[in-house]
């Protein structure tokens, strides 16, 4: 009887061992590698759509993301990227507060063996390595903000008033080019465009209505205003409709945010080159999975912008609803003929 007792009882623990080995390996392999995102600011709704890309993009993939949103505050994003360490993560994209600034961060992934992804803002600093750089060509879109401005200031030209933000090296390319093809135009044109202030407008809405309000103060006869994104050409709009300049000057921003496109519908923006934040998000996972696996990786990938001014986005609009009536049209056929069109 005893016998048999401590047989029973040695299969059980054996038995116990055994199941609570497999269940532990079940946890541990139904875990998904982290991804983790610190992106310059989620008040702006560009890196939103950013964030929710590689989100969406992401999971698809089989990966959990954290994003968090650094304040443009580089010594923040720092510790948000020793939290991912901590956190064990897979792979860790950033759009850099400040390059310089986030060289140790980096370095210390680096030295985890943590590959470091950048979205819209590149780190071309020295001692680090980025496995991959996604961003639009601010460099490009910036010579497309400069044609734009030529183009809204027509044959008489005028005076023009950069707000910049220069911590970011995305702006600090968008405004490179801008004055690239601007001082191109004055080679060769009698129409001169004359640059006469860089402000710093904190590519913020706020920031930007002073800056403008300081900026017509100090410039009484400025024609065209370049802001390095939406909010910031948002800011100047106010400025401009508060000192009632808002039909004299014109405004080019950069972007393409609903907002953004709405002011250029409305006229209270000229144009924007627009940036396609969902194209970026999905190019990041794109590159975080194949080096996931091995494959090679291009060092950087550049999405190009496409200028948008009030006629492009109404054929815009028209083409949204042609596709809603077609759409339509599509399903009253099938509700009739019970054939799919």
């Amino acid at each position: 009887m005893i016998l048999r007792v401590l047989l029973a009882v040695t299969c059980i623990i054996s038995l116990s061992g055994c199941g609570g080995k497999d269940r532990s390996d079940t946890a541990q392999s139904s875990v998904r590698p982290l991804i983790g995102v610190s992106l310059l600011t989620l008040e702006n709704p560009f890196f939103r759509v950013i964030g929710d890309t590689i989100k969406k993009e992401a999971d698809l993939q089989g990966f959990d993301v954290v994003v968090v949103s650094a304040d443009k505050d580089a010594a923040r994003q720092a510790n948000q990227m020793q939290d991912f360490l901590v956190k064990k993560a897979r792979a860790i994209v950033i759009s850099p507060c400040e390059s310089k600034a986030m060289v140790p961060a980096i370095q210390e992934a680096n030295k985890a063996g943590v590959p470091v992804f950048t979205v819209d803002i590149p780190c071309r600093e020295e001692g680090v390595k980025i496995v991959c750089q996604v961003a639009t060509d601010n460099l490009g879109g910036g010579r497309e903000a400069g044609r734009g401005m030529i183009e809204a200031l027509g044959p008489s030209g005028g005076s023009v008033v950069i707000l910049h933000f220069k911590q970011a090296e995305s702006c600090r390319l968008r405004v490179q080019g801008f004055r690239e093809v601007i001082e191109a135009h004055n080679a060769k044109s009698a129409s001169k465009v004359a640059i006469v202030a860089e402000l710093e407008g904190g590519a913020a809405r706020d920031l930007s209505y002073k800056a403008t309000e300081d900026a017509l103060q100090a410039h009484a006869g400025v024609r065209g205003i370049f802001a390095i994104n939406d909010p910031s050409a948002l800011g100047a709009c106010a400025a401009l409709e508060k000192a009632g300049k808002d039909k004299s000057v014109k405004v080019i921003g950069f972007d393409g945010q609903p907002e953004g496109i709405e002011a250029i519908a409305q006229g209270k923006i000229y144009a924007d080159p627009v940036q396609f934040p969902d194209q970026m998000g999905r190019e990041i996972v794109k590159a975080i999975v194949a080096h996931s696996r091995g494959e090679t990786v291009v060092s950087e990938i550049l999405i190009p912008t496409s200028l948008k001014r009030k006629v492009d986005v109404q054929v815009d609009v028209l083409r949204d609803k042609v596709a809603d009536l077609t759409k339509e049209t599509n399903a009253l056929i099938e509700q009739r003929t019970g054939k799919k069109k």
